[in-house]
């Protein structure tokens, strides 16, 4: 059976859920009152919550909700559509573009392969309730892929594409991220404003034979998104 402080954290994340991005959630004490239980246990829920990213407590000013948080490994970040169903918002992508080149110094580096091999390279507008938060630049070798269409990355996602087409599973990622501004080319996607503040993200994708399958260049709205990283350090 529950106890009543799991019972409160399983209430207050499904009402958090409904709120949108620096709400500012009600006092600790009419919190106790709309769910009948102590101070004590709301001051405890809300740290809970803090630590899990959905929240943050800002002294002498409250509660706020937290932008959407994206946990750094393969089961959430990577899978954008499950984490905004989780978040209460529909997910859709829209490919924006979808083409096959050669590949230049540049991404032969950064996918370890030779001058002139062929690569597609995918744009892809993830979207929640019809709003942009993320656009991706997606450059994948087409030896891994061989006749990878634009259809199969619009009925499916990406990584089920790679599973299921080609039985190229996922061992792991790297995945790298910067505080930036959009570039002109990508406002008219995020409907943002040049300049605006956004999330630079960059990430290698790697297969159990450790080779790389996928290098991504992503921008993310920086007022949707934040990263919570845990470090369990050995000693």
């Amino acid at each position: 059976m529950n106890t009543l402080h799991e019972r409160l954290m399983d209430q207050l994340t499904s009402y958090i859920q409904t709120l949108p991005a620096n709400t500012k959630l009600l006092s600790e004490r009419q919190l106790a009152d709309k769910y009948q239980v102590s101070r004590n246990t709301v001051r405890l829920a809300l740290l809970d919550l803090e630590s899990t990213g959905l929240v943050r407590r800002v002294q002498g000013q409250g509660t706020f909700v937290n932008r959407i948080n994206l946990q750094s490994d393969l089961g959430s970040s990577y899978k954008f559509g499950q984490q905004m169903r989780l978040l209460g918002k529909i997910p859709s992508t829209k490919i924006i573009s979808f083409e096959e080149k050669d590949v230049n110094a540049y991404f032969a580096k950064n996918l370890n392969l030779e001058i002139g091999e062929k690569i597609y390279k995918v744009r892809r507008l993830r979207l929640a309730d019809d709003e942009p938060m993320m656009l991706e630049r997606s450059f994948l070798p087409v030896k891994l892929f061989p006749n990878l269409t634009k259809e199969m990355l619009e009925n499916d996602s990406m990584y089920n594409v790679f599973e299921q087409e080609f039985d190229e599973k996922i061992d792991y990622a790297d995945e790298y991220f910067s505080a930036d501004v959009i570039s002109n080319c990508d406002c008219e996607f995020m409907q943002l404003k040049p300049g605006t503040p956004c999330l630079h993200l960059e990430r290698k994708t790697y297969d159990e034979q450790k080779h790389i399958i996928e290098f991504t260049l992503s921008t993310a709205r920086s007022d949707e998104f934040a990263y919570h990283v845990r470090h369990n350090l050995e000693n």
